[in-house]
């Protein structure tokens, strides 16, 4: 049902979204300013622990060399069609109502999902597209509710960048509104690291999908 079950369809569907946007500019913020400020080895979230369970395939698969992406226009515009046709595709649904369970991580093969299950296939649809693992983190945040909330954050050399189920903006990190608490380390998708978040919280009402 899914473009997961066919390779081609992803091209199909690609080629279909036309998105006449530019990579972002280079500008004068410090390394420090454009990436988050990553702490000590954490425990990792208990729905990560269950995909990989699950997904034996997809985890243990050991330690690799960090690797950020060139932030290239044409890397800029298929993050862009990554995250749109994702966001435009998959139902918003809770686990709760999905799955009878308040946490579940899962590929949204049935077209439903909530926000982790959207960046796993973000996530998923970037590596078979060739862009390293090591660039593309499931990251778990506080949202403007006050929330737990699951992004994918996708380390370039312009800065950590968000690709969020809510919207299809794409974000360096310090432009959205969202608080950053834990995500996997670069060098081991097992692994998960905290983060060190700086900015007050800011709670306004909004509605979440």
């Amino acid at each position: 049902m899914l473009y997961l079950s066919h390779k081609g369809a992803i091209i199909a569907a690609f080629a279909a979204l036309v998105l006449n946007q530019a990579a972002p500019t280079a500008n004068a913020r410090t390394l420090d300013a454009v990436h988050v400020s990553v702490g000590e080895t954490t425990r990792a979230p208990a729905g990560w622990a269950q995909f990989c369970r699950d997904n034996p395939g997809e985890c243990g698969k050991g330690s690799t060399e960090p690797r950020d992406v060139v932030l290239t226009p044409e890397a800029w515009r298929d993050l862009q069609r990554v995250n749109r046709w994702v966001n435009e595709t998959i139902e918003p649904l809770t686990d709760q109502d999905q799955w009878g369970v308040v946490e579940h991580w899962s590929y949204p093969d049935t077209g439903k999902g909530d926000c982790e299950d959207y960046a796993l296939l973000k996530r998923r649809m970037l590596i078979e597209a060739g862009w390293p693992r090591e660039a593309l983190l499931m990251t778990v945040a506080i949202d403007e509710e006050g929330g737990g909330h699951a992004v994918l954050t996708v380390k370039t050399d312009r800065g950590d960048f968000i690709l969020d189920n809510v919207h299809d903006d794409i974000l360096l990190w310090s432009k959205t509104k969202l608080q950053f608490v834990r995500r996997q380390s670069q060098s081991n998708p097992d692994v998960w690291v905290g983060l060190s978040d700086p900015r007050p919280v800011v709670a306004t009402a909004r509605a979440r999908r």
